[in-house]
């Protein structure tokens, strides 16, 4: 496994409707909504893992904080980015952020961009055998 602090991976996403809190129930409001947030973390997450686990291992989330501090309404460019910032045997620890993308032209890097900050906070995910998850979980269902 050649996992170290400091990996890292960004995703970048254009709100739609399908991604707006209307549609997935979480409230009444053509932005995008929180449960989809954290699944573009966590998609930044697994991107910033790929390529670096083993064959037939996976990870799996297991505990997330997140703040959402801006709305993004449908259009809206999001970057969202993902850093393994603490390893301890199998359980990852990562921090993210969502930025609202400057508009075309527009300067990024200046004292501006915490205006951009959409959301931030950490994921954990704990590193396990793909098959032997998938056991487990079938066994359970049963």
């Amino acid at each position: 496994m050649g996992l170290a602090v400091g990996l890292r991976a960004t995703v970048r996403h254009v709100v739609t409707e399908a991604d707006t809190a209307i549609e997935a129930g979480s409230g009444d409001v053509p932005v995008l909504a929180t449960p989809r947030m954290l699944a573009l973390a966590e998609a930044a997450c697994v991107a910033a893992l790929e390529s670096h686990l083993d064959a037939g291992m996976t990870s799996v989330g297991t505990a997330v904080a997140l703040e959402h501090r801006r709305a993004s309404p449908v259009g809206t460019e999001l970057e969202v980015e993902a850093e393994l910032t603490d390893l301890v045997g199998r359980k990852l620890m990562f921090g993210f952020i969502v930025r609202h993308r400057p508009p075309a032209g527009g300067a990024a890097g200046g004292p501006e961009d915490e205006d951009l900050v959409a959301g931030a906070g950490t994921v954990e995910r704990i590193v396990v055998d793909r098959a032997e998850f998938l056991a487990r979980v079938g066994a359970a269902a049963r």
